[in-house]
């Protein structure tokens, strides 16, 4: 049996045209289609199959409407005037807006700085969003108390002490701690390290990281070659500067767009890599994979962090099971830069 309409409507088949080509209800047909309702399983087969050949597509407004959602995940990227020159978060947006876009749903970016969620609050209060993903915390995070106040399901994409909140990251602290672990294996004896802003927790994990590789090798570090805050071209090259003036055999980069200023410092004051000093990065990205001889780094997917939290936050929309504290695998890649 065809249920299909003539070529004139073909896009435009309705709900209730599919109940009319059935003989049934309207009512019948939205119990099949939401998974509502106890409907005999020979009546749920001609309904599917009626939607399918009728070319149906539900109203989203409407059901929208009829379920209190809006069908929108609100996605929350950190304010940086360098943003769309940082891989990471175009990478995990990817894996986001892929991943939601399979389950019917859209993707609405809002941007916050470390103490300013005005345009996630706006977002909530017009109800855009069922969910949100923040893809960086910082301490005391203004963006994760807005959320709990107003009883928003949400993810981080990162790492945070508060235990209540839903994490998806990798060990960054253990992954530092294995790459500096390796540098000091390899001799590295003054290392300088060149941090963003540690009030992002991600920073501070990454330090953390290098401290513990330091502890657990029975070694000090010299707290005087620990550059952190660092922001902007100029503040790396000052610090490279300091570091070569110190004597020092290697140094390590927070994340990748540091080691590509650093990289660049180096390269115009003549210091050959790794002749004459050993960089490498606690983050890697295709941004350094063009830089001859290779840099030695941390490898990890943003791709696969944002597909994963976009999973988790659609199954806490709907009250499904979910993990509350995901850590992804990470590699670390020897290169050309430390040997």
């Amino acid at each position: 049996m065809s249920f299909l309409p003539n070529e004139k409507n073909a896009s435009k088949a309705s709900l209730d045209d599919v109940a009319k080509a059935l003989g049934v209800s309207k009512s019948t047909v939205s119990r099949v289609l939401s998974g509502k309702g106890r409907i005999s399983e020979e009546t749920r087969n001609k309904v599917m199959q009626c939607a399918a050949e009728m070319n149906y597509q539900p109203n989203v407004i409407a059901r929208g409407l009829a379920q209190s959602k809006t069908f929108n995940i609100g996605v929350v990227l950190p304010y940086e005037k360098d943003l769309g020159e940082i891989p990471f978060f175009q990478n995990c947006l990817t894996g986001i807006c892929e991943t939601v876009s399979s389950m019917d749903y859209d993707v609405v970016v809002a941007m916050a700085a470390a103490d300013d969620a005005s345009q996630l609050e706006r977002i909530i209060r017009n109800r855009k969003v069922d969910g949100v993903i923040l893809t960086r915390s910082v301490i005391n995070d203004p963006a994760v108390r807005l959320l709990k106040e107003n009883s928003i399901p949400f993810v981080l994409i990162g790492s945070t002490s508060d235990d209540s909140v839903v994490q998806i990251d990798i060990d960054h602290e253990s992954a530092c701690s294995e790459l500096t672990a390796y540098l000091l294996s390899r001799g590295c004896s003054r290392t300088a390290l060149l941090l963003g802003n540690k009030s992002h927790n991600v920073n501070l994990s990454r330090y953390n990281g290098f401290v513990n590789a330091y502890e657990q090798s029975g070694k000090a570090f010299d707290a005087a070659l620990i550059y952190d805050n660092l922001s902007g071209r100029r503040a790396v090259e000052l610090a490279v500067g300091e570091i070569i003036n110190k004597g020092c055999d290697c140094i390590i980069c927070g994340d990748d767009y540091i080691c590509v200023r650093a990289l660049s410092a180096l390269k115009e004051k003549q210091i050959a890599v790794p002749e004459k000093i050993k960089i490498a990065s606690f983050y890697n990205s295709p941004i350094l994979q063009s830089y001859t001889p290779p840099i030695t780094a941390v490898n990890a997917d943003p791709f696969e962090l944002g597909e994963t939290a976009a999973r988790t936050v659609l199954s806490l929309i709907n009250d499904e099971d979910f993990c509350k504290d995901v850590f992804l695998s990470y590699e670390l890649s020897i290169k050309k830069s430390t040997l």
